[in-house]
Parts: structure tokens; sequence; C-alpha cells
């Protein structure tokens, strides 16, 4: 199956600790549980236009939440912290909401 740019960045993360590595040029995004390091890198650079110094990655067990007596889990998600290199341009998107 071949993957857009647009299917491996599912969305962007906006926390408080991932708007505090937006000004070391680190940026964080949920992506699909099959993609790898690679992919990663080449959709980035493909859709905001920057140089990717380094990927790393981690997946996100989802939580068990309940409704009274029923139990249910939220699915399992991966996390790609993506390093810019210091030439390269900022993305744009996360600018302005920290």
């Amino acid at each position: 199956m071949i993957r857009t740019a647009h299917d491996i960045i599912i969305k962007p993360i906006i926390t408080e600790k991932s708007m505090a590595g937006a000004a070391e040029k680190k940026y964080t995004f949920e992506v699909p549980l099959a993609v790898n390091k690679i992919e990663i890198r080449k959709a980035v650079e493909e859709l905001f236009g920057v140089k990717v110094a380094s990927v790393a990655t981690m997946r996100v067990v989802g939580k068990i939440k309940r409704m009274g007596a029923k139990s249910g889990k939220r699915p399992d998600w991966k996390k790609a912290i993506v390093k810019l290199t210091a030439d390269s341009k900022t993305i744009e998107f996360f600018e302005g909401m920290n």
C-alpha cells in the first residue's frame, strides 16, 4: 500500500511540553503505528519543506476507561518527535501557539 505524506502525519500534538520543544526545532506529531522513521522523515520534509536531522518514535499505550460496570480501552497510537537541522526553516504551523 502506498501512503502519501498526508496519510503518515495524522495530526500535530499541541501540549505545553511539545511547544517548549518547538523553540529548539523539535516538533511532535501523531503517526500510524505501521510507519517507520524513514517514512516519517520523508513525509515531514515533503509537507513542510524543511530538513529533518533526526526522528524519535514511541508507542503510546491506550488507557483503560470505565463507564459504570463496562470497561473499554482507548486505541494505542504512535508519537513521532522530529528534530530539524540548524539551518532549516521552522514549521509555520506551530508559530504563535506558545
